[in-house]
């Protein structure tokens, strides 16, 4: 019997099933020719069963490295319901356990086995492995081992030189988000041979994805309600302990069954909690990001992230844990542009720069004891060094830890690790350290975050914006997103005749007022500047900076300056440019705006009036507008967005600035008939500007 064969035929015995899902056929048969390889499969998508079922066919042992204890749990338990010889090994077995399944999987008792990343550390454990023969090494949640990646976990980072040291046995990594460059990090960190790369897609379409904006706690709590009532059984993630317990409390109070996942618990409450979601003892999760990796519970019917994640793999990871039975499911986040405070909270804890760790190298050696050991906690480490993140202690002995300069180890009775000097003779002056790389991991870490907050900001489809940034363009819109259902999305289109021209010019325009780094672009300058620029404008602000003599300087001169901020806001929206946040709304060029400006890929926008379709643009310079009160109206708008944190055309664009210019409405009846003054902002922010018309007509008489 082929391997192919034998695949089927232990598809339909051990699992029950007559077909493969999308993807796993091909993947399967790979891993039976003997390739190595790379697979990048969406989460409910049967990853596990693409290394389970060739484990079954293969003479000797697979070993699965995975990265949670829980998740190993939830795996071994099903494969040994369904009769096969499954096992894992980690640190929640007394030694003589761990002893008792090495000696069996020497024997060959077993077909598949869970080990954790961290067991390769010990020496002793590496022994036992050159005896066995191992015919498969699955890494699943693969990611892991990218420091690109979302979930960067240094243990991983070990295991291409694991695969050395047992003979570079078959290897296929396995994750469910990875962009092209943490898929080539993967591929270079294990070292594969002529690996095979199946992505087999990243949509979902059987979620609506949608972003919620809120600006008080009151209103994620009111529509976090109505999700709760509306769909019941589902996951809700939040960035910290402290918004954990509240939100979950809060649910309690509203009667409904949940638990609570987070790191200020201990392993065995993490496991409880994990295990009443799984056997549905409870209809909702109230967790941190680490919850539900490899959960198999198919009826979550709703994914909330309560606060914005760090990162788009994040976000579509977690999400992803929705309707992984292919029915319709609920993805909902609620972004508030404060938010982002938190993240870059954790950003900073996770890059400590160079001169902070030689600073905790040399708290080290001072307050080692004559072993060479330091027995504190990180916090009191932290005290120590005048840091007050103490997460960027656990980083920075991670990167000792890896330049050789420490270890970590357990200590009886206490709950956190010791720290031994492996070098105690090195001073902090003398460490090597790549801060090149230090660097260059900060970096991206920012650009994920910056990547989240576009993608929150863009009025495009969802999917579609997603399924790019993982490098799978030629989406068609999901029409269940937010901005898909949204009553004006109907006039996005691509561009006309001349009109992709325009656009072109225009981000032309962006980059030549913005600096490209390796990480990406960075803004110089505000969208009136630019527009300024583009469209010849000979005001002073323009002359004297030199902005004239750029070779964009008035390639738009043909176009209203209304046309063009009306083009500038579409262009936001379609996420190809982007306001970056600080003292100044600086815009600059997303990834998607460079490749659209050097033609390499295919858009729709909302266009603004089209001067090709006759219909006549509001110009500055028609009667009846007065420059003076369309001044007043952009300080009350700064005013505002100052003093929300958001970007002054999220409080209103200025064509609607324009408009109440010209109406000059003093009544909240009649500033509801401006274009662009809906309900929810008629309510937040249209009484300032009233009281300024009021004020300037009765100046004006």
């Amino acid at each position: 019997m082929n391997g192919t064969s034998a695949a089927q035929q232990a598809l339909k015995e051990h699992f029950g099933f007559d077909r493969f899902l999308d993807g796993q056929e091909e993947v399967v048969s790979e891993i039976l020719s003997g390739r190595d390889g790379l697979v990048v499969m969406p989460t409910g998508g049967g990853k596990s069963l693409c290394y389970q079922l060739p484990a079954l066919c293969l003479e000797g042992v697979t070993l699965v490295v995975s990265p949670l204890i829980a998740l190993m749990k939830d795996q071994v338990d099903a494969l040994v319901a369904r009769g096969m010889a499954a096992t894992m090994i980690n640190s929640t077995l007394s030694w003589p356990e761990q002893k008792e399944r090495l000696d069996a999987m020497r024997a060959g008792r077993y077909k598949l086995v869970y080990v954790s990343p961290e067991r390769f550390r010990a020496e002793s454990f590496m022994e036992v492995l050159r005896e066995v023969r191992i015919s498969l090494v699955a890494i699943d949640e693969a990611h892991c081992l990218s420091q690109w990646g979302h979930d960067f976990r240094p243990d991983y980072m070990r295991l291409g030189k694991v695969l050395k040291a047992l003979g570079q046995p078959q290897c296929v990594a396995l994750t469910a988000t990875a962009t092209p460059v943490v898929r080539a990090d993967i591929l270079a960190v294990l070292d594969l041979r002529e690996a095979f790369d199946i992505v087999s897609g990243f949509a979902r379409p059987n979620l609506s994805l949608t972003i919620t904006a809120v600006d008080k706690q009151t209103q994620k709590y009111a529509r976090l309600k109505q999700i709760v009532r509306d769909h019941r059984t589902g996951i809700i993630y939040c960035s910290t302990r402290k918004r954990v317990e509240e939100v979950a409390e809060t649910l309690h109070d509203w009667g409904m069954k949940i638990v609570a996942y987070h790191g200020g618990m201990n392993d065995a409450e993490r496991e409880r909690a994990q295990n009443v979601f799984i056997r549905k003892e409870a209809d909702v999760a109230v967790a941190t990001n680490a919850f539900g990796m490899g959960i198999d519970r198919s009826d979550v019917r709703f994914v909330v992230h309560f606060e914005l994640p760090g990162s788009v793999e994040a976000y579509y990871q977690e999400a992803g844990r929705a309707g992984r039975d292919g029915e319709s499911a609920a993805c909902e986040l609620f972004f508030n542009y404060a938010d982002t405070r938190t993240q870059e909270f954790f950003i900073d804890g996770a890059n400590p720069g160079v001169p902070a760790i030689r600073d905790i190298y040399q708290y080290l050696l001072n307050a080692a004891n004559s072993s060479h050991e330091v027995h504190r906690t990180l916090e009191e480490m932290a005290a120590g060094v005048g840091l007050r993140n103490s997460m960027a202690i656990g980083s920075a002995l991670a990167v000792l830890g890896r330049a050789g300069m420490i270890e970590r180890f357990d200590v009886a009775g206490q709950r956190g690790k010791g720290t031994r000097l492996k070098r105690p003779e090195v001073t902090a002056r003398d460490l090597q350290i790549d801060q090149k790389a230090i660097e260059e991991k900060e970096h991206r870490d920012r650009d994920k975050l910056k990547s989240m907050v576009e993608l929150c900001y863009a009025r495009v489809c969802r999917q579609q914006w997603i399924l790019d940034y993982f490098g799978e363009a030629g989406g068609e819109p999901c029409g269940l997103c937010d901005v898909c259902t949204a009553a004006d999305n109907g006039s996005a289109r691509p561009p006309r005749g001349d009109e992709d021209v325009l656009v072109r010019k225009a981000l032309s325009g962006v980059a030549r007022m913005s600096v490209r780094h390796a990480s990406g672009w960075e803004g110089k300058f505000g969208r009136a500047r630019i527009v300024q620029m583009l469209t010849g404008s000979r005001a002073k602000e323009i002359t004297t900076t030199g902005l004239d003599r750029l070779t964009t300087y008035g390639i738009l001169s043909s176009q209203p300056t209304a046309y063009v901020n009306g083009l500038f806001r579409s262009l936001h929206d379609a996420g190809l440019i982007f306001t970056q946040k600080g003292e100044y709304p600086l815009v600059t060029l997303t990834d998607r705006g460079e490749r659209v400006m050097r033609g390499n890929l295919a858009y729709q926008i909302v266009w603004p009036e089209s001067h090709a379709s006759g219909a006549v643009s509001i110009d500055l310079q028609d009667a009846g507008f007065d420059e003076g009160l369309f001044s007043r109206l952009k300080d009350v708008r700064a005013r505002l967005a100052k003093a929300d944190g958001v970007p002054p055309y999220v409080i209103f664009p200025n064509k609607t600035l324009e408009c109440l210019a010209r109406l000059r409405p003093t009544t909240e009846d009649a500033g509801r008939g401006v274009h662009g003054v809906g309900e929810a902002k008629a309510q937040r922010y249209l009484a300032p500007f009233l009281r300024e018309i009021a004020d300037w007509k009765r100046l004006h008489g």
